[in-house]
């Protein structure tokens, strides 16, 4: 598959058959093997049913208050304000897991899942036990929190929140995780993963940019599918990663929010950095004092 700036950004879209759904990625949308996603509302009251069939799936409360109904057990409490005052609230739900989501109140939860032929125990994540770190520094300076993070008792799903206030970058130095790299020692270099990123921007007319390109060790571009792909994106937009690096920019005046979806040949964030810029790591004098938005 060719990606490029039109294909690489999924818009969010009215589906007269499916009022609730924000948008949708298909492992057949996206041109890889794994991941699929969704973004979803509620009205209070509604409910969405879905079964996770041969899947591990995970659900990540963006605003509102759900309940979560099903054959492997039943969870109340999951909500948040919105994705500006909490880290979120997620469930982690194995294979063969029947279940129904009712609102609790107006309510947007995001959704992903993929294959897996391992069982494992479903998990409520809460806010407080949640990982808040800051990484970066100076104009770099962005917040990380680990919903479910490597070495959680999973297959294969990495789920990350980020925040990056205006005028800062981050997925920077701009690093890539694409190809399945051991040392002679069995120590992981690099996570051949797919990823996507789920935007949310704090004021309507906000926006980020995204760029998102390959190299010569890449697998697509050695196929003859190089990427070099540049996209705005605003609030309620998923930008794919099949391959490549992927840095962001968020617009001065706005603050830009992510949700990372990640699965691939190992749960794990194993990546390495496009070594033109890799410098800039040692360049930083402090943090941006606006981080972090806000405490568990």
């Amino acid at each position: 598959m060719q990606y490029t700036s039109d294909n690489i950004i999924v818009h969010p879209s009215i589906n007269s058959q499916d009022q609730d759904l924000i948008l949708t990625i298909t492992p057949h949308s996206a041109g890889w093997d794994l991941i699929s996603f969704q973004a979803r509302c509620l009205s209070k009251g509604n409910q969405w049913s879905f079964t996770s069939s041969e899947n591990e799936l995970a659900i990540v409360i963006l605003s509102g208050a759900i309940s979560v109904n099903s054959n492997r057990g039943s969870w109340d409490g999951i909500e948040r304000v919105n994705v500006w005052t909490s880290a979120a609230t997620a469930l982690y739900l194995p294979r063969g897991t029947e279940f129904i989501i009712t609102a609790e109140r107006d309510s947007e939860f995001a959704v992903a899942w993929v294959p897996t032929d391992e069982d494992h125990e479903p998990w409520l994540i809460q806010p407080q036990g949640v990982s808040i770190s800051i990484r970066g520094g100076d104009n770099v300076s962005r917040q990380i929190n680990d919903l479910l993070p490597p070495g959680s008792p999973v297959h294969r799903l990495i789920l990350v929140e980020v925040y990056t206030p205006g005028g800062n970058w981050s997925s920077y130095p701009h690093h890539k995780h694409d190809v399945h790299i051991e040392d002679e020692g069995g120590n992981l270099v690099e996570a051949d993963l797919e990823e996507v990123y789920f935007y949310k921007i704090d004021k309507p007319e906000g926006y980020a940019y995204q760029r998102v390109y390959t190299d010569e060790n890449s697998p697509l571009q050695q196929a003859g599918y190089p990427i070099d792909a540049l996209v705005k994106v605003q609030n309620n937009c998923a930008v794919l990663i099949p391959e490549g690096y992927h840095p962001v920019v968020s617009a001065p005046g706005y603050t830009t929010y992510y949700l990372n979806v990640l699965a691939g040949s190992a749960q794990s964030l194993a990546n390495q950095d496009d070594p033109l810029h890799s410098w800039v790591k040692e360049s930083y004098k402090g943090v941006d004092p606006r981080l972090p938005l806000y405490q568990t």
